[in-house]
Formats: structure tokens, C-alpha cells, sequence
């Protein structure tokens, strides 16, 4: 088994080292030195693998910069940290604006310790979609089990499909013919990842076995496929299912967020 170094040493070359060349085609990404921002079509992102050579205020420079793109285009920019960066990159995000999501824990294990993860209860059915119609209701579902507007996610999923259908597989669990939990498999072209995506359900129908189920099945593909890692940024709910099911926690995520007045 490898060591959490290794595995954190192997995420941040083959994952976060490779956003710029695996990004679906209708994203506008502008590199700016270490800092690659891009216009998705529900928000602006920024990665920033490497800030270890950048002074304080260079960095500050180039939030800055960030900052003002995103008043150009209109639409909020999340700046996605990790805990492993640089220490004084939260409190600078934070001096320029940016306020602070919730942290999740990355977890990475082997796609074949998976496959049998669990399976759906009795009355639900797990099934692969690329209707426009039924993303819309994966935007519905992800709105309300998180409080907000997550509509766009839908043309963000039709816009991934669109630009590059190997490389996503998107899933519903149905009961009575409602969507009641969606979660997606994000295949990593060029390296030996997948993300898992997703995982949200209704709450009246947690506690089933429905997310076990499709992280089972997305293993299931991702082994098919030769994909030999699956990672995710998991959330509080997620982190103990997963790592009790193998998964090793290697870092944190917060996603810094600035809105444009």
C-alpha cells in the first residue's frame, strides 16, 4: 500500500499538475505566471499548484489580477487551496476578499478496493444518463440538498459531455421514477486518476446504502477503463464513509470565493 506522501505526491503531479491540458473545450483559461484561471460555465476557477517562488507581493499581485478578471467576466471566482500550499496563502486571499468555503478531505484509493463498495436498496435503480432533461434534474436535486442555486451545474455536465463524452459518466439513483441521488465519474485523460463527483441525495433518503451503491458502481466503470486511483474531495458526511471503505485522507481543500459586487 502506498504511503500518504506518495499518494499526496502522486495527486498533485498527476491531478493537479495536468488541469490545463484535460480542460473541456469550451472553457476560457487564462494563465497568468503559476496562476491558470478559467470561465466555466457556472463560475470562474483559479489553480495554483506551485506559489512556493512568488513573494508576498507578487502573490498579492496576482490575486489581485484574479480579482479583476472576474469583474470583467461578470461571475464569482473560486481560488481552490490546499492544505499543503503555502501557509500564508489563505490569510492573503482573505486580506484581498476572498471569504472561505467548507473544507473537505482528499482521499484516494484504488478503484478495485471499490467495486464492491455496496449496492442500491430495494426500489432504487442506478442508471448512466446524457439527457439535457434529466441534468436538470440532477441542477434540482444538487439545489436542494445544498440550499443554493446549483442550477448551472446542468450545462456545466451537458458542456462536459459535449466537449469530451469519454471522459465523464454521469449517474442517477431512482426510486418511483424521482431522482433522488446523482453522482458522476471524472475521468482524468493521461494519468491513472478518476474523481468521483457528486454523491448528493435527498435527505429523506440517506442512510440507504445509496451512496455506497454508486460509488460501487463508478468503480466498477473506472476498473473496466484501467483507471487505477479514484480520488475525491469529500465532504464531512462523505470523508468517514469513504475512508471507511479504504479511501486515505492526503490533504485539505477550501475553496476561496469572491463575488463581484
Amino acid at each position: 500500500m502506498m504511503t500518504r506522501d506518495e499518494l499526496l505526491a502522486l495527486h498533485d503531479q498527476q491531478v493537479r499538475g495536468t488541469v490545463a491540458a484535460r480542460m473541456p473545450a469550451s472553457w476560457e483559461a487564462v494563465q497568468d505566471g503559476p496562476v491558470l484561471q478559467v470561465a466555466t460555465p457556472g463560475r470562474g476557477l483559479v489553480f495554483a499548484p506551485d506559489l512556493d517562488g512568488v513573494s508576498v507581493e507578487q502573490l498579492d499581485a496576482l490575486i489581485g489580477r484574479v480579482r479583476d478578471r472576474a469583474v470583467t467576466n461578470g461571475r464569482a471566482v473560486e481560488w481552490k487551496t490546499y492544505g499543503h500550499d503555502r501557509p500564508d496563502l489563505p490569510e492573503r486571499l482573505r486580506l484581498a476578499g476572498f471569504t472561505a468555503d467548507s473544507t473537505e478531505t482528499v482521499v484516494i484509493g484504488l478503484a478495485a478496493d471499490l467495486t464492491q463498495a455496496g449496492t442500491a436498496p430495494d426500489g432504487v435503480t442506478i442508471r448512466a444518463t446524457t439527457e439535457l432533461a434529466d441534468l436538470r434534474k440532477i441542477g434540482a436535486l444538487e439545489s436542494e440538498v445544498w440550499g443554493e442555486d446549483l442550477s448551472w451545474l446542468a450545462d456545466d455536465l451537458h458542456d462536459r459531455i459535449r466537449s469530451a463524452p469519454d471522459n465523464i459518466v454521469i449517474l442517477v439513483a431512482e426510486a418511483a421514477g424521482e431522482v433522488v441521488s446523482a453522482a458522476w465519474l471524472v475521468v482524468f485523460p493521461g494519468t491513472e486518476f478518476a474523481a468521483l463527483w457528486g454523491g448528493s441525495t435527498l435527505t429523506r433518503w440517506r442512510r440507504k446504502g445509496i451512496y455506497r451503491a454508486l460509488v460501487a458502481h463508478r468503480a466498477r466503470i473506472a476498473v473496466d477503463r484501467g483507471i487505477k486511483y479514484l480520488q475525491v474531495d469529500a465532504s464531512d458526511n462523505s470523508s468517514p464513509i469513504l475512508q471507511r471503505l479504504g479511501l486515505q485522507p492526503v490533504t485539505a481543500t477550501t475553496p476561496y470565493l469572491w463575488k463581484p459586487s
